[in-house]
């Protein structure tokens, strides 16, 4: 079984990414979903990505480094949207990364160098998202699965960005239940 680092979106920790960290848990994963806002949850993507721009995107990524550094090594990292900063840094700097789950968004990989070998990587996102789509997190994914040897994009009808929080109203069951068998077999590769 795998040991995952899981981080939040721009809302928080929702009760929707703790139910998402429990379905991994559920088939056997070892999740860790640290809180890197100090509690604070947020009503829209603006709210939150205020806070993150308050704090600096610099600091909640170096928070999620410490978070790394309290565990061992040989972790997959994820995150949804805002989370993926750090998952993918951690990825693809930190030695002993087993593989990177990076839901709604990708960063090019040049950001923290090169994708390394032998570390697979799934990314997720809704093929309308207008945050996935037109802000060039697509476009990144795909370069990231053409330079990369275990690489996959997965894209999912609609133009919600967090289709896979439970609790909020851009919740698509249906892509979700996509989503987390994707992640599970992903996950019994590791």
């Amino acid at each position: 079984m795998a040991e995952v680092l899981l981080f939040h979106h721009a809302l928080g920790l929702t009760d929707g990414i703790t139910v998402f960290a429990d379905q991994l848990r559920a088939a056997g994963h070892t999740v860790h979903t640290p809180d890197l806002f100090d509690g604070r949850t947020f009503e829209t993507i603006e709210a939150g990505v205020g806070y993150a721009q308050q704090v600096g995107f610099g600091e909640i990524r170096e928070r999620g480094t410490r978070e790394a550094e309290k565990l061992p090594a040989e972790l997959v990292y994820a995150g949804f949207s805002l989370g993926v900063v750090s998952a993918q840094k951690l990825a693809q700097t930190r030695p002993g990364a087993k593989g990177a789950l990076l839901y709604y968004s990708c960063v090019p990989a040049s950001e923290f160098g090169s994708w390394p070998k032998g570390v697979p990587v799934q990314i997720h996102g809704a093929d309308a998202d207008p945050f996935f789509v037109d802000e060039g997190d697509i476009d990144a994914a795909r370069a990231l699965v053409a330079d990369t040897d275990d690489a996959e994009l997965f894209t999912y009808p609609g133009d919600q960005h967090y289709f896979a929080d439970s609790t909020l109203p851009s919740y698509d069951p249906k892509a979700t239940e996509l989503l987390l068998e994707r992640t599970l077999a992903f996950l019994e590769k590791i």
